[in-house]
């Protein structure tokens, strides 16, 4: 395991049961809480090197019933916990400490939390973290190591990009073909078949396939990212990994699709037999992954909108089939769509690329669309449209003066309504109280629109 020595000073560090301190010539002015665990420092080391302590500890205020005592600091949020604050507060004071693979990215996560930048000291916990980091990352094992400890100080890890580095690093190595790449402890002459050969690894080493690596990453939802994960399907795919490897990635992706982008979900087609120019199946099967637990409205909205614009995407592509087409655009509900121009939009695309369709097949696909969620310039455009079947230009005529009447009957009723009410007012006027209206007077209904 690779390893990194900080610092240059002698330990003086005692623990004493669940407190920490520092053993110096000066009292302790200082008690940092981490959990369980009482740290009784000295301000000066701390100041000098993060800048949150700086801030909490210009910020403390004593009690207010006069006790006193030392400033007190509660961290119980500090990724790594007291084991991570511990090493980080022997760097402070140069004592010598050892970053390995096993601690490395705790230690770089809580130098985050408290601010650890060379904007205080050059050459601070941070930039010796990353830097070694880098060499954890240059080897297999080790970044194994590192990307499994990252589940602890989970999502600080990942809004670090530490998973992702670790995946890719890990990713990297997997597609490299030259043994020569990696230790193979001995085994220069050992024969490599070709499953331990698609990842580098000697017959003498334990062959680690890609199923392994994904296994690796956080399960919660969201904390690894979906653009990530398309991505890490990509390669799965360029390596041919197992089905089930691939399927392991797709349920990932579709458990969270609202937060891909249409590019990354434009996965190319890398099969064997290769008819469409994107991988069409691959997002079928995302989106039913999707669609195999009942969302909440805002995140099917959001796929709908998403796959709306997918479908313009790959509507141009001649050698995707009309059945496959329909399959894909089905699988998102109507009541997820407030409006269909984006559907009609990718209809419009798919109809002038494949000109041969007969009229049931676009009478068949017109279905996937619901006129009546048309705006009106959807409408205007869908009225004139010859790539439409006649029936459909029909509906959508018919609903378009629908809602034109609709409109125009509401601005009567308005009128109709603000005429009453001034008439009203006019009938109560103080000048017109002795006013009487004549027996048998006509009385104008102001209320019939029609």
């Amino acid at each position: 395991m690779v390893t990194m020595k900080l610092g240059s000073k002698p330990d003086i560090f005692v623990l004493e049961g669940l407190t920490w301190r520092c053993m110096t010539e000066l009292e302790s002015d200082v008690v940092v809480e981490v959990g369980d665990m009482s740290f009784y420092l000295h301000k000066f080391p701390l100041l000098s090197r993060s800048g949150v302590l700086q801030r909490l500890i210009s910020e403390y205020q004593p009690p207010s019933d006069g006790g006193g005592g030392m400033c007190t600091l509660q961290l119980d949020d500090i990724p790594g916990g007291a084991k991570a604050f511990e090493l980080a507060a022997r760097f402070c004071y140069d004592v010598k400490i050892e970053l390995n693979a096993l601690n490395v990215v705790c230690l770089r996560c809580a130098a985050e939390y408290l601010g650890m930048t060379d904007d205080y000291a050059e050459g601070n916990l941070i930039a010796q973290a990353e830097s070694f980091l880098a060499d954890v990352l240059a080897n297999w094992k080790d970044s194994v190591r590192a990307l499994e400890t990252c589940e602890g100080v989970l999502p600080a890890a990942e809004d670090l990009h530490i998973v992702p580095r670790c995946i890719t690093a890990l990713a990297s190595k997997a597609c490299a073909s030259d043994a020569a790449a990696w230790s193979t402890h001995g085994a220069k002459n050992a024969s490599v078949d070709g499953d331990a050969l698609w990842n580098g690894i000697g017959s003498g080493d334990t062959p680690r396939g890609a199923a392994e690596i994904i296994a690796l990453l956080p399960t919660k939802k969201g904390v690894t990212s979906t653009k990530f994960l398309l991505g890490l399907l990509r390669t799965a795919m360029l390596l041919h990994a197992s089905p089930l490897c691939r399927e392991n990635l797709e349920r990932r992706i579709g458990a969270q699709l609202e937060d891909a982008s249409l590019e990354d979900l434009l996965v190319p087609n890398l099969g064997y037999t290769v008819d469409t120019l994107y991988d069409i199946d691959c997002v079928q099967r995302i989106l039913d992954y999707f669609a195999a637990t009942p969302p909440a409205v805002a995140p099917i909205a959001m796929v709908a909108k998403l796959m709306d614009g997918y479908l313009a995407e790959v509507a141009p592509d001649t050698n995707l089939k009309l059945p496959k087409f329909q399959a894909l655009a089905a699988v998102v509900p109507d009541y997820a769509r407030t409006v269909d121009d984006g559907i009609y939009r990718a209809m419009d695309i798919y109809l002038k690329s494949h000109p041969w369709l007969s009229e049931s097949e676009r009478e068949q696909l017109c279905r996937l669309m619901n006129c009546q969620k048309l705006s009106l310039e959807a409408c205007t455009h869908a009225a004139q449209n010859e790539r439409l079947p006649l029936r459909v230009v029909v509906q959508v005529l018919f609903f378009e003066q629908l809602r034109l009447r609709t409109s125009i009957a509401g601005w009567f009723f308005v009128s109709d309504n603000a005429a009453t009410a001034t008439d009203g007012a006019h009938l109560h006027h103080p000048g017109n109280a002795g006013a009487i209206v004549p027996k048998g007077s006509a009385v104008v209904d102001r209320t019939r629109t029609w």
